[in-house]
Formats: structure tokens, C-alpha cells, sequence
């Protein structure tokens, strides 16, 4: 519960709403369309002879968000096991490398 109170005179709120429409296909809620609503709200000072009033505006946006869900095969899950098992191992050989140049014993 919002409240939007004015405490002078010549003053109004103006409300803008940009609504996103996502269509979820998957589990149990196949063809279900849901709406997200970014709300923006400000105060607006009119001048004294102008009648302050409250504005609404929706921007109903041309694009949507479609939610599906695809399984992915066993051999996906290993590949990237394996990428990251490969570069955690190269990069912890270049740090090694860089460290023992850095902190190599000099030689008498």
C-alpha cells in the first residue's frame, strides 16, 4: 500500500507505468501471461491559476518477455565441467609461473 499525499496547494502526482508483458511456457503454467509493471511517481507544481490534477500513463511496451524452458543433454553438463576444471588449471599455471619470476632466489 503506497500513499501519494500532497501537502501544499497547485501541487499533483503524475504517475507513469511501463507495463512488459511475459509469456511463461513451462511446468505447469503453459499459455499463462503475466504483466510487469515498472511505476515511476512524482510530484508536479502547477502555478496558480492552472487546477492540479493526477495523471496516469501507461506505456504498453510492443515487446515481451516469453519464459520456455529446454533441457540440456549430459554432455553439455560435462563440457562445462571440463572447461572450468581447464581454466582454473591455466590460470592458476600463469599465476604460479608469474610468481616464481617475481620471487626467484637471485644468484650469487
Amino acid at each position: 500500500d503506497k500513499f501519494y499525499p500532497t501537502y501544499d496547494y497547485h501541487e499533483a502526482w503524475h504517475h507513469h507505468m511501463k507495463v512488459v508483458s511475459t509469456h511463461i511456457d513451462y511446468l505447469f503454467s503453459r499459455g499463462t501471461v503475466l504483466y510487469q509493471i515498472l511505476e515511476n511517481s512524482q510530484v508536479v507544481y502547477y502555478p496558480e491559476e492552472s487546477v492540479p490534477e493526477i495523471k496516469f500513463r501507461f506505456d504498453m511496451s510492443p515487446m515481451s518477455v516469453n519464459l520456455t524452458k529446454e533441457g540440456r543433454r549430459w554432455y553439455e553438463y560435462l563440457t562445462s565441467l571440463l572447461a572450468i576444471i581447464g581454466g582454473t588449471y591455466t590460470t592458476l599455471g600463469l599465476i604460479n609461473a608469474t610468481l616464481l619470476r617475481i620471487f626467484k632466489p637471485k644468484k650469487i
